[in-house]
Order: structure tokens, then C-alpha cells, then sequence
């Protein structure tokens, strides 16, 4: 006994593949055309200055940039440059905060013995 496949007339007509179909969305999640400003304005505008700067080293430096931006803490820190040592601070604790911590607990008590 030969078997055929009838395919369905039409999708629209298919219970089954409406059933299966996806529902369009009727405004998308990432949209910026709306009333946070123009298309022309960038995906990163309202970030403040420090979040921008954690993601360009991000992009830099991949998933070893907040130990890279610890370690550049640290070495402000021996070099006794307290602005660039709260700016890579900042950086780590904006890319994994677990490791800003211990960096800072690791740090305060040296800074008691030099103060």
C-alpha cells in the first residue's frame, strides 16, 4: 500500500502551524528609536563614564579584564598613585565585584601599615 504526503494548503489554514508559529512582537526589547532619543544616537549614550570604560576594556582584554583591571589596581597602588588606583578599582568592581572586594580587603591593611 503506497504512502503520500499531502502538505497543508496554506499555513494560515494549518492548526498545527499556527499552533507552531512564533508571534511577532509588537515593539522590540532593543529598540532606541523610541523616546530615549534618535536612531543616530549611540546603544551606549546614557552610560555614565566609568561603565563605558569598563566595557572598552572588556572589549580589550575578554573575560581576563577584571583580573587585568585588578592587577592594574594593584601596581597603582605599589606605585603609590591613589587616582589611577580608584579608577582600575572602579573598573574591577563594574566587570566582577566578588574580586573588587578582595582586592580591597587585601589592600586596607597594607594601606595602614604605609599611612
Amino acid at each position: 500500500m503506497p504512502l503520500h504526503f499531502a502538505a497543508a494548503r496554506s499555513t494560515a489554514h494549518s492548526p498545527i502551524a499556527r499552533a507552531l508559529a512564533r508571534k511577532a512582537h509588537g515593539r522590540a526589547a532593543n529598540d532606541n528609536s523610541g523616546a530615549a532619543g534618535s536612531s543616530s544616537q549611540s546603544p551606549v549614550a546614557g552610560l555614565d563614564h566609568a561603565m563605558r570604560a569598563a566595557l572598552r576594556h572588556f572589549g580589550a582584554h575578554g573575560l581576563k579584564a577584571a583580573e587585568t583591571a585588578r592587577d592594574m589596581a594593584e601596581e597603582a597602588f605599589r606605585a603609590g598613585d591613589e587616582d589611577s588606583y580608584r579608577w582600575w578599582l572602579g573598573i574591577c568592581r563594574t566587570l566582577d565585584a566578588r574580586l573588587a572586594r578582595q582586592l580591597e580587603s587585601r589592600v586596607m591593611p597594607e594601606a595602614a601599615l604605609i599611612g
